[in-house]
């Protein structure tokens, strides 16, 4: 496991966690490229089945990142978005599953120095965890058929 390399999604609001994204490219800030952004308009359209779905297609572990709390663009996107992230995470909890493979972070368009840093502490956070228990599933499935 150690060059495991984890899969991590990331479901940026476009106003601020995505264009904090973007300030940290321009500003040639790097961070883990395993970090797969998938832009909305607003995390409050993220619903517990689309993280959910990102876990179940493999990704080790998932993030939503929106706007400063008071400050959604949306009114309070980010707070419905907050409350979902917890949903998910109890879910987590029910099936066995580590609770910190996902997370709601918020940040303003200005942050691309923290959504870099964010984004590299989440990746090494879930290298400790190792893979997700889907792929742990899988890799057993297939050591199985060859042994």
């Amino acid at each position: 496991m150690e060059n495991f390399e984890p899969e991590i999604v990331a479901f940026c609001c476009h106003y601020c966690a995505y264009t904090a994204a973007d300030m940290a490219g321009s500003k040639r800030i790097s961070y883990p490229p395993n970090v797969k952004i998938i832009r909305v308009p607003c995390t409050g359209k993220v619903d517990a089945i689309h993280i959910m779905k990102a876990l179940e297609k493999g990704a080790d572990g998932v993030y939503v990142a929106g706007c400063l709390e008071g400050d959604c663009h949306f009114k309070n996107g980010n707070t419905r978005a907050g409350y979902r992230v917890e949903h998910v995470q109890k879910y987590l909890e029910e099936l066995g599953w580590e609770t910190e493979r996902v997370a709601m972070m918020n940040m303003s368009a200005g942050m691309g120095e923290f959504f870099a840093r964010t984004a590299l502490e989440f990746t090494q956070k879930i290298k400790q965890l190792g893979p997700s228990p889907i792929k742990r599933i899988n890799i057993d499935k297939s050591q199985k058929a060859v042994g």
